[in-house]
């Protein structure tokens, strides 16, 4: 007869599911659904377009996956920005930035994607965005990209 502790042990086995032997995901692609959009990155209008001022936002629980291995990469995205005409509206910025959560992709590579789409809907006058991403392997890697509007 199995003790209590033996038939936890056993239904705790049953239920265990394989460690997964799927690939890691392609750079810059997603395992969603093609059916399913990205988020959208609304905007909201600058309430004073003819000030230069700056706005800084943290993402300190940014995460995505590595493309080589699969395993989940961190780190915290900084961006910091002078607006146009437009702002980036925090809701909308925080379901895009979980989007990456499942997706293979190089710290660089995100980076620079990050700041390729917010310069793309909110066309800012400066903007930098920061990947400082946590160690792995003994080795941290901080990545910086930047746009400055041409004048």
């Amino acid at each position: 007869m199995a003790t209590p502790t033996s038939r936890r042990r056993d239904s705790a086995s049953a239920t265990a599911r394989p460690p997964s032997t799927s690939p890691p995901t392609p750079l810059g692609s997603s395992p969603r659904a093609s059916s399913q959009p990205a988020p959208t990155i609304e905007t909201f209008p600058n309430p004073r377009p003819g000030r230069d001022y700056e706005i800084a936002i943290r993402c300190p629980e940014f995460t995505s996956v590595c493309p080589k291995t699969g395993l989940p990469d961190f780190g915290e995205i900084r961006i910091t920005y002078v607006p146009g005409e437009r702002c980036i509206e925090l809701k909308a910025l925080k379901y895009y930035m979980l989007d990456f959560r499942n997706r293979g992709i190089f710290y660089e590579a995100v980076t620079n994607q990050i700041l390729d789409d917010l310069v793309a809907v909110c066309a800012p006058r400066r903007m930098t965005v920061v990947g400082d991403f946590s160690a792995r392997g003994g080795i941290t890697t901080t990545v910086t990209a930047t746009y400055e509007k041409a004048r």
